[in-house]
């Protein structure tokens, strides 16, 4: 796991008798005169928030702003930061683990910061339960406490060893213990994720991966060498991995609810590129740089089943992952080239750097071939969904409306945007073969559409959506994001 050192609890009392490095309180955007818990701390403090903070200095209360201040021993906390919530009509749980996330990296930049004590945000004028207002200081918290520091020699490590949220009211500590608890396997997941996707290639290749799925607890895995795949009849995914001195690998985990009332079935594909070089149609240098990243579909998916035993999902979930590296070695696959996929169709190589719906491709046809009621793709797949939607929205489009619907409000609900684009029959013209059923590639407009389009040959009765987290699963200045954790474990316990 990348370096979360310190731990989230809970504990009735008295915030301004818990001894604390740092107390955390919030006002809200406009507000002059705090009230609530943020009100008892500017009593205790003779009205410093009220007087000086927000009279003298002007703090707002927007959103993410924050000021630290002594206490003077006033208070059993030696300083009280207050972060702005921003406007109390646009307030919400996404806004919440947010604005934790701001808050512990705020924390880490203070000297001598071990101990956090917290306010139960948003449960109080916020009005929001008090269990989902600890899940989502908790998923923020140890979301936002993230480091990857594997390969430093002088690791910059926090002197943070725990957040306390602290509550005088039983029956909120009570719920705000069952939410922390929920938080941290969500954020667990997540950060799992990321640790996968932040690694460098020459680790995580596809052996690495399923060895790494293979000691997850509690689910049945299988993993399909190149012999074995070869009998699939996968041909697809088998080219591409052909340019590669690593040996590719399919793997299959499968949790099975413990319910008899369990009735859904349910595959989760992630596309796992564990290095996209771009074959024989060599990306450019630069290009290359992040492309480690081209398997964080995959990572995001061994993050959600690690997380399978304590979640407890109703449904039989089949996780799929087609692992390897598209290199341009002497066996590399070639444009010009004819594949024939699982299902029998084929595939006439247009570019050999559109290998992620290639592996997909057959993924898809195995997952259906299970008879699963719905089947979930996430990859990072197009550039041109980034260029449409940018870093901070996902693609989603697939076959079944209401099933798209779900995935994204599930998606809004953790905090993860989707936007739905469209499948249209127009499409299909763009990837027709004089020699083959189809080609892999199509015209650079509309490409996450034609993509989807592609994959959609593969899929066979089950409800399908497809996920493209090009632009959101890695971020320059972040790193790896966890993207589509959340959004599949919300759907999968809806």
């Amino acid at each position: 796991m990348g370096s979360v050192k310190f731990d989230v609890s809970v504990t009735k009392g008295l915030l301004e008798k818990t001894p604390a490095n740092i107390l955390v309180i919030n006002l809200f955007e406009g507000v002059k005169i705090p009230a609530g818990a943020t009100g008892a701390i500017d009593i205790a403090l003779d009205g410093l928030i009220s007087k000086f903070v927000i009279g003298k200095e002007g703090f707002s209360g927007k959103f993410g702003e924050t000021y630290v201040l002594p206490t003077y021993g006033k208070i059993a906390a030696e300083k009280v930061l207050i972060v702005g919530l921003g406007k109390n009509k646009d307030f919400n749980l996404n806004r919440l683990r947010e604005v934790s996330e701001k808050v512990i990296k705020k924390c880490q930049k203070l000297n001598n910061v071990k101990k956090i004590i917290s306010v139960l945000h948003g449960a109080g004028i916020g009005g929001f339960d008090p269990e989902q207002c600890a899940k989502a200081i908790t998923e923020g918290a140890l979301i936002g406490g993230y480091k990857f520091d594997k390969y430093k020699s002088e690791k910059q490590t926090s002197k943070i060893e725990e957040v306390v949220i602290v509550d005088m009211v039983e029956e909120n500590c009570k719920k705000a213990k069952a939410g922390i608890k929920k938080g941290k396997i969500v954020a667990h997941a997540v950060n799992c994720a990321r640790d996968l996707s932040n690694e460098q290639p020459s680790y995580a290749t596809p052996t690495k991966l399923a060895e790494i799925a293979q000691k997850i607890k509690d689910i049945d895995v299988k993993v399909y060498d190149k012999e074995e795949i070869e009998k699939l009849g996968m041909g697809a995914f088998l080219a591409v991995a052909r340019g590669s001195s690593q040996p590719p690998k399919f793997i299959h985990m499968r949790y099975k609810s413990p319910s008899k009332t369990a009735q859904r079935k349910i595959a989760i594909i992630g596309k796992g590129i564990c290095f996209d070089s771009g074959g024989l149609d060599l990306k450019p240098p630069s290009s290359m740089l992040t492309m480690k990243d081209d398997m964080s579909a995959a990572a995001a998916v061994i993050g959600i089943m690690t997380v399978m035993k304590e979640l407890k999902p109703n449904c039989e979930v089949h996780a799929l992952i087609a692992a390897c590296e598209n290199m341009p070695g002497c066996s590399a696959y070639k444009p010009g080239d004819i594949l024939t996929a699982k299902n029998g169709k084929t595939i006439e190589v247009d570019n050999t750097d559109a290998e992620g719906r290639l592996t997909l491709a057959d993924a898809l046809c195995y997952a259906c071939d299970l008879g699963v009621d719905e089947v979930i793709d996430l990859a990072t797949l197009t550039g041109a969904c980034v260029v449409a939607l940018g870093n901070t929205v996902s693609g989603i489009m697939g076959n079944n409306q209401s099933m798209i619907d779900k995935l994204i409000k599930c998606g809004a609900a953790g905090g993860e945007k989707l936007w739905q684009l469209p499948l249209f029959d127009d499409y299909k013209e763009s990837l027709k073969s004089d020699i083959a059923d189809m080609k892999n590639t199509g015209s650079r407009m509309g490409g996450a559409q034609i993509a989807g389009v592609f994959l959609q040959n593969f899929v066979k009765k089950a409800r399908w959506a497809h996920i493209d987290i090009a632009g959101t699963a890695y971020l320059e200045k972040k790193g790896a994001t966890g993207a589509g954790v959340r959004t599949i474990i919300n759907y999968l316990m809806s």
